[in-house]
């Protein structure tokens, strides 16, 4: 088949390398795993020898080689590739300018860690032509939400993995949304440790992902053994805007999917009715109602955000300036929600002081990014040896 013809099919595959193993049933399509064990067939497995990962919805994949050119829709598969030390080798990211200043801003912690994906394809609403023409040799993408783009339907998901590269994503486990057509009913949900320690079966790098693995779980152990009672714990708003006085939009962060992955474990109050819909619009008059300990501003690590400027906007609003996570100064910056790993670490040491200073030290105050200097002893993690994973020295 011509690479220059992406409409044609019946050639034999470009990635003859990629195999489906039991994952395609009639019709072609891609099959669900659910209630299907983990399947590290290989755990010390080298690159001469075949991986058989299993993830819903792709189900079942054998990769005989590992995959260098990768591609990603969402920022947290680009982040596994990136905490994998596979940085580099992203083809593509949602909001390449955006996500690649959000990175820049956690990685400025990592001593010789660094990088770029300012200049890659934008995928939010990928074309099949444009996958073809960047031939990558996994996409990291979860089919069973591309398909609902209006220009995918299953017969081109099928297509790209057959003559392209396999699809190997899950996305939908974010906040547990419901799949569509073939896959309703099928679908599994992952945290995001899980789903990444897939990923990095799918590399090769189980080591670098249980050294990762087992940071976070320190992390974790250390919030739970030091969290107050419930009733001491502050109750936490997580809003988003250009502006906002004029549009804003508001997040829980207790509930289940990975976008909570760093705010969850800290089990703060939901201040919001449970009628609320999560990324609902709101306004001033409908914060104060709810009237949160704790504000969030998402994406206010940001280079070009100022916290300052936000904060001095909130007390000067007559109705924003009774809330009460205003009145006690307690308005923090977040970085992003589609994570990865690498940013889960940092966010869960700033959620921890910015939810309980007495009990993990306070957050400095910033004016945004980029992630502060913590003193050492009040550090939830070693930088130097998060910096010596990702580059492969440890």
């Amino acid at each position: 088949m011509s690479d220059n013809d992406p409409n044609t099919t019946e050639a034999p595959t470009r990635r003859e390398y990629v195999k489906y193993g039991g994952a395609v049933v009639g019709g072609g399509l891609l099959a669900g795993c659910a209630g299907q064990s983990d399947s590290r067939s290989t755990p010390e497995s080298t690159n001469d020898e075949t991986e058989t990962v299993t993830m819903s919805p792709v189900g079942t994949v054998e990769f005989d080689e590992v995959p260098e050119r990768i591609f990603t829709r969402l920022s947290h598969h680009a982040g596994m590739a990136f905490a994998l030390g596979r940085g580099d080798d992203v083809t593509a990211l949602n909001g390449p300018a955006y996500y690649d200043a959000t990175w820049s801003q956690f990685t400025e912690r990592l001593p010789g860690v660094s990088v770029d994906w300012s200049d890659v394809y934008a995928s939010w609403e990928p074309s099949k032509e444009q996958l073809y023409e960047l031939d990558s040799d996994v996409h990291l993408a979860d089919p069973a939400w591309v398909v609902q783009l209006d220009q995918w339907d299953t017969d081109d998901i099928e297509e790209v993995n057959e003559n392209v590269a396999p699809w190997f994503g899950n996305s939908l486990s974010d906040r547990h949304q419901k799949p569509t057509g073939e896959w309703s009913g099928e679908y599994e949900y992952y945290s995001l440790w899980e789903q990444f320690e897939k990923v990095a079966q799918v590399f090769r790098e189980e080591e670098r992902y249980d050294a990762l693995a087992s940071i976070h779980a320190d992390i974790i152990a250390t919030i739970e053994s030091s969290l107050p009672p419930e009733d001491e714990r502050p109750s936490v708003a997580m809003i988003t805007a250009g502006d906002v006085e004029k549009q804003m939009w508001a997040y829980t962060v207790d509930n289940p999917g990975f976008l909570t992955a760093h705010t969850r474990p800290l089990r703060p109050r939901n201040p919001f009715g449970s009628s609320f819909e999560s990324g609902s619009t709101i306004d001033f008059e409908a914060l104060l109602e709810a009237d949160p300990d704790v504000i969030l501003f998402l994406g206010g690590m940001q280079p070009d955000v100022s916290m300052t400027d936000l904060r001095s906007t909130l007390e000067s609003h007559g109705v924003a300036s009774e809330i009460t996570a205003v009145r006690d100064d307690r308005v923090f910056p977040q970085g992003a929600r589609y994570q990865g790993p690498i940013l889960n670490l940092f966010q869960l040491e700033m959620s921890a002081k910015q939810f309980y200073p007495e009990q993990f030290g306070g957050w400095p105050t910033s004016d945004g990014g980029p992630y502060p200097e913590i003193a050492a002893d009040e550090q939830l993690f070693d930088r130097q040896r998060v910096a010596d994973i990702i580059n492969g020295d440890f």
